[in-house]
């Protein structure tokens, strides 16, 4: 154990995590050269397309010191604030945390929240200064912001750089001096702590472990301290490039553990595992649950797939901790899933990793946050959906979620930035220069207005060097209204959105403009139309498409005419009573993009 090491690598996206991770590799023979590639860690399509990591992957290295031969045991996180949970998770795993900074950009939001996890977890931190070969590079200046930040020597701070490959020996050699060998007792009752799983179709569910104590042999006879399932650990082992199978794991490995299990629900992220004979007294400390920020509804294109739908959300549920879902019924999508998400990235990428990896076409309603609803009883109710809002006789009154956001931006946009907030709704709370040019700024504002568009905008007008990141404050009053979009007089409860009163009209004005743009013209006209509650707002009409029934008179008296534009009048009138209108899959999307 005195030779092993856990450390994970913290940062703010983009800021060259995944890079360095590959330089380590390189240089403790991890991998090979035939299989290097950049961003070996982002073994995901989509994280390569994207250019971000998405999940933390755990990796084991070996590594020759001054005669001493040492275990490093790897995890690269995610560095959106999306997928802080992910982090967390890491960070309950190691002993250590590389902190990494670019040099060009400096201390970004997420490097802050990163390092407080890292904090609160009790890690040892070390520094490091990444993409110093750019020529952009301002080394004195980000050193001082990182004294600032964590209160270590300039000494202490590591320069490097992930593409070149310079500073990562002393990376190395730091992280087996500074980062302390992992505490624990191979010969006490074991406790392992899941960190991540994942769902193969061939081999049940791959449980990701890390060993406290005690020792766990192939083929021992283990339980789940939660769940109080029994199993058998037919295959244990140590993660490199591929598994590797081992006879034992011990008190401060990360491994593996295979054991048949094919049903979801039954492994749990933060879960322990022990021995049957001698179980040990209490669970490890494991995370706390996830808070989703953002639910939207999720539903099968085609009704007949609800139940493969399950399944899919629930194996990507064991690689994705923090995803919740519930059921829930739509009179316009029929049955599907309402699922709460950290924001509206994790959104995406859930939607696009149900397509990828399960082959599920699915529709997603707007995305909402959830209010306290205080009815005239005195009744309290938590609404995800605006279908589920009391109706307004009922309502005593309203409660949003608001948080506490943090943008760190270059002093020139600060303008933009505030109004920005301001048109949000935001309360300027407090507001620090960091340096000379790069300014904190703190505001308290309602979730529900960040969740559609606030973080693109936010990029679009600091030309991407404004970071954001955020946490729930608490509950206030709102003054919110149900906005309800009808087709032909039929509420479509899957478009409907709860906003502030303020913001009703525009909103429902362009809603209705974008979807006459999106709705394909009928035989009939179709009446578009925003209402809250019984007011309609505003009204867009798709006209219909019609024959020439009068083609064929020429001339002759005006009744033939007449007659014919008559009788096509009550094809029509029957046709709208009857006709129903099929709501394309963009127009669910365009809502989100509304500018």
């Amino acid at each position: 154990m005195e030779n092993i090491r856990n450390f994970c690598i913290i940062a703010h996206i983009d800021h060259g995590k995944s890079t360095l991770a590959d330089r380590l590799l390189e240089i403790t023979d991890t991998i090979s050269e035939r299989d290097l590639q950049e961003q070996v860690l982002d073994d995901m399509d989509l994280e390569r397309e994207r250019g971000i990591t998405i999940k933390s992957h755990a990796i084991q290295m070996e590594y020759e010191h001054e005669g001493q031969h040492y275990i490093l045991n790897l995890i690269d996180t995610p560095g959106h604030v999306d997928f802080s949970y992910e982090v967390s998770r890491s960070l309950a795993a190691c002993e250590g945390a590389l902190l990494i900074v670019d040099a060009a950009q400096g201390i970004q939001a997420q490097t802050i929240s990163n390092l407080y996890l890292a904090i609160d977890n009790d890690l040892e931190i070390i520094p490091v200064l990444n993409k110093m070969d750019l020529e952009a590079a301002m080394p004195e200046e980000v050193k001082d912001q990182i004294v600032d930040l964590i209160g270590c020597d300039r000494e202490d701070i590591i320069e490097a750089s992930g593409k070149t490959g310079y500073g990562v020996d002393r990376i190395l050699e730091e992280i087996v001096h500074k980062i302390p060998p992992p505490e624990g007792n191979p010969e006490a009752p074991l406790q392992a702590l899941i960190f991540d799983s994942v769902f193969n179709s061939y081999r049940g569910i791959i449980a990701n472990i890390r060993i406290f104590n005690g020792t766990m042999k192939k083929n021992d006879h283990v339980k789940f301290f939660n769940t109080g399932k029994e199993y058998e650990a037919d295959e244990i082992g140590v993660l490199k490039l591929k598994q590797e199978e081992r006879k034992e794991l011990s008190a401060g490995d990360v491994g593996y553990i295979i054991s048949g299990i094919k049903l979801s629900k039954e492994v749990k992220v933060g879960d322990t595992i022990t021995h049957v004979e001698h179980p040990c007294d209490k669970s490890i400390e494991g995370f706390e649950e996830v808070k989703p920020m953002v639910f939207a509804g999720i539903y099968p294109v085609d009704a007949d797939e609800y139940e493969e739908l399950r399944a899919s959300i629930e194996k990507l549920q064991l690689n994705d901790a923090s995803l919740t879902f519930i059921p829930e019924s739509s009179v316009a999508l029929g049955f599907g899933f309402r699922c709460g998400f950290l924001g509206l990235l994790h959104m995406e990428i859930i939607q696009e990793r149900l397509d990828r990896e399960f082959d599920m076409n699915v529709i997603t309603t707007v995305p909402n946050v959830s209010y306290k609803v205080v009815t005239r009883k005195g009744e309290h109710l938590e609404v995800h959906n605006p279908s589920g809002l009391p109706d307004q006789k009922y309502i005593d009154h309203i409660e949003e979620p608001y948080i506490i956001a943090q943008i760190i931006s270059k002093s020139e946009y600060v303008g933009s930035v505030m109004n920005l907030c301001i048109d949000k709704r935001g309360t300027l709370k407090n507001q620090v220069y960091l340096t000379s040019n790069r300014v904190e700024i703190t505001f308290e504002m309602p979730l529900g207005e960040i969740v559609f568009d606030f973080y693109d905008k936010l990029k679009s007008i600091s030309k991407g060097y404004a970071s954001f990141d955020y946490h729930q404050s608490e509950y206030k009053l709102a003054n919110l209204v149900k906005l309800d979009i009808l087709l032909n007089g039929e509420s479509v409860d899957a478009l409907s959105t709860l906003i502030h009163r303020d913001n009703a009209y525009d909103f429902g004005k362009r809603m209705c403009v974008k979807l006459k743009e999106l709705i394909p013209r009928q035989q009939f006209d179709i009446a578009i139309q925003a209402a809250i509650g019984a007011k309609i707002i505003s009204r867009e009409t798709v006209k219909a498409v019609r024959k020439d029934v009068t083609a064929k008179c020429y001339g002759g008296d005006i009744t033939r005419k007449r007659k014919l534009l008559d009788k096509q009048k009550k094809g029509k009138k029957r046709m709208r009573q009857v006709g129903n209108v099929e709501v394309p899959q963009q127009a669910f999307l365009a809502v989100l993009k509304l500018d």
